[in-house]
């Protein structure tokens, strides 16, 4: 009898390393069919009538693909990419190649969860099983001290308690040897064009230039904790404007899982124990808690997340006009300079930093009165490190209908101007630029 023969269905987990899915695969002593779905969905119009996937991710995206691509040609493999409904297209490929099992990551948030859903009863009529495994966070499910049901909605007691009580796991080592199914068509990776966005001129300006892939993310990782050492400045730099290493600039890579959490935990951890450690390098640590938290809660809550009443239930009051008003937030025509540069700086770039973001969130939901999930949708157009749970979280926190919801947090533009940009540099350039 032969070996069995598993196809492992790439989504949010572009990376060779840490990787569950491989390591199970191989400890099983299967051939693997690895396969990446450009879902239609994800690229068409949400609920406002915004694009879903703007030219900044899908452009990461494209780059991400290419570089697992290579990366299993290396190994003597490679990554069929297909464009369509993973439901119609999974199924196919198991005929095709007789697969015997289907291996996927599980996701927390509604379309992923429904994707899987929809793959998995077409794959059951052939009575071919999806496996999901849990390997986008930093703790493991498993390892955690309470039931998903039972998690602290307040992030102070969730972080104290599991930083306590839980350990991070080691990474999965990487396979030795991957026998791979032959493949008879690789499929064509889809351009910008052939996804529905327009061509992106690049941005000079940005200062962070980024490239999707493992390859570019494992580079950063090593550059900004053992080249430059910028991690020892972190919780100094990170709410600054501008700069390359004021930010670790990792969170693309996390948000389409080219780098694992795990993985820059643990080089952290090596960091510290071969020079020293300071509050800069837990900082970093304690933001990919905030991460895991959010994706808990959305473990926990569910769709609440995308509504306006959020797991609160307790809907901010809005005013008419809304709509003329999110149109000036959008179109940096607000009559905040400030404001105005850091959307503008979204607009054409795909980044903005996390100082800037919690400003014109916090000015289009408390001083515009908008909608906040407008702004949320908004985030997912533009935004190239776009993740669902913390995305739609720390909207929902700022909103007051989150978590931590003790005192709405209200960042006044003009104080804020005066702390991150007294002499209005990042304002000057922005506004001028553009």
């Amino acid at each position: 009898m032969g070996k069995g023969r598993v196809l492992v269905w790439f989504r949010n987990d572009l990376r060779l390393h840490d990787h569950v899915l491989l390591h199970e695969a191989a400890k099983k002593n299967k051939e693997i069919l690895p396969v990446f779905c450009f879902n239609p969905l994800f690229y068409g119009k949400s609920p406002i009538n915004t694009n879903r996937t703007g030219p900044f991710r899908a452009k990461f995206i494209i780059e991400s693909v290419k570089d697992l691509r290579e990366g299993f040609k290396k190994l003597g493999g490679t990554l069929i990419v297909c464009h369509g409904n993973p439901e119609k297209i999974l199924p196919e490929l198991v005929q095709t190649y007789a697969i015997d099992e289907v291996i996927v990551h599980q996701e927390v948030a509604y379309d992923e969860n429904r994707e899987m859903d929809l793959v998995e009863r077409e794959l059951w009529k052939k009575k071919i099983p999806l496996t999901s495994y849990i390997g986008h966070t930093l703790y493991h499910k498993q390892d955690l001290p309470f039931p998903i049901k039972d998690i602290p909605d307040t992030f102070t007691i969730f972080r104290k308690k599991i930083e306590k009580e839980s350990a991070i796991r080691a990474e999965y080592p990487m396979p030795e040897n991957f026998a791979f199914i032959p493949v008879i068509d690789e499929g064509k990776i889809p351009g910008l064009k052939e996804l529905g966005i327009s061509n992106i001129r690049k941005n000079p300006a940005s200062c962070m230039p980024f490239e999707g892939g493992e390859k570019v993310a494992l580079s950063r990782l090593n550059h900004y904790i053992w080249e430059t050492e910028s991690i020892l400045s972190y919780k100094d730099t990170r709410n600054a404007l501008t700069g390359v290493n004021f930010s670790s600039g990792l969170s693309p890579y996390l948000s389409l899982g080219c780098i694992s959490p795990r993985r820059v935990y643990h080089e952290i951890k090596k960091f510290e124990n071969e020079n020293y450690s300071n509050d800069s390098t837990y900082w970093l640590i304690f933001e990919l808690l905030w991460r895991d938290f959010f994706r808990f809660m959305f473990k926990k809550h569910g769709n609440r997340y995308f509504v306006k009443s959020g797991i609160r239930n307790a809907a901010p009051i809005y005013f008419e006009g809304e709509e003329q008003r999110f149109e000036s937030w959008k179109n940096a025509t607000t009559p905040n300079r400030l404001i105005n540069a850091f959307m503008k700086e979204l607009k054409t770039t795909g980044y903005l930093s996390n100082r800037g973001r919690q400003i014109v969130a916090s000015y289009l939901i408390h001083d515009l009165k908008v909608n906040w999930t407008w702004g949320a949708w908004y985030f997912e157009e533009f935004l190239v490190d776009y993740s669902p749970a913390s995305n739609w979280g720390n909207w929902a926190y700022l909103a007051g209908v989150g978590n931590d919801p003790k005192e709405i947090r209200i960042f006044n533009p003009e104080i804020q101007a005066r702390k991150f940009d007294p002499q209005n540099k990042y304002s000057d350039f922005w506004n001028n630029l553009v």
